[in-house]
């Protein structure tokens, strides 16, 4: 396809036509997809937090513990996290330690191959 717009350059061509073109195409989806959106929103209505239906905890100043919100994902992995959370200690020289020790055994790994 060789219209009179397009550009060569070193590292290949292309057509600014084409891209206003997408461009256009993709604001008219976006509007498409805006306006089946519901006409009956107000602002204070749902600007509340989503809590598997339940009410905002009283006295929070809308903080929401990750607790509530994450509840059935830790309890899943709680098995995990019981393993996870003693060896977590906040103390940057442990993380690195930890990645030091990592990278040492994947070059063992590699040397070894």
């Amino acid at each position: 396809m060789s219209l009179a717009w397009t550009l060569t350059t070193g590292s290949g061509t292309w057509n600014p036509l084409l891209w206003l073109l997408a461009f256009v195409v993709a604001l008219g989806i976006a509007g498409l997809i805006r306006t089946r959106g519901r006409k009956d929103f107000r602002p204070g209505d749902g600007l509340k937090p989503f809590i598997s239906g339940n009410e905002e905890p009283e006295g929070g100043g809308g903080h929401i513990p990750a607790s509530n919100l994450y509840w059935g994902f830790t309890e899943a992995m709680k098995a995990y996290y019981q393993r996870l959370v003693p060896l977590h200690t906040g103390v940057p020289t442990d993380y690195v330690a930890w990645l030091l020790g990592v990278m040492a055994l994947m070059l063992v790994i590699a040397l070894a191959a």
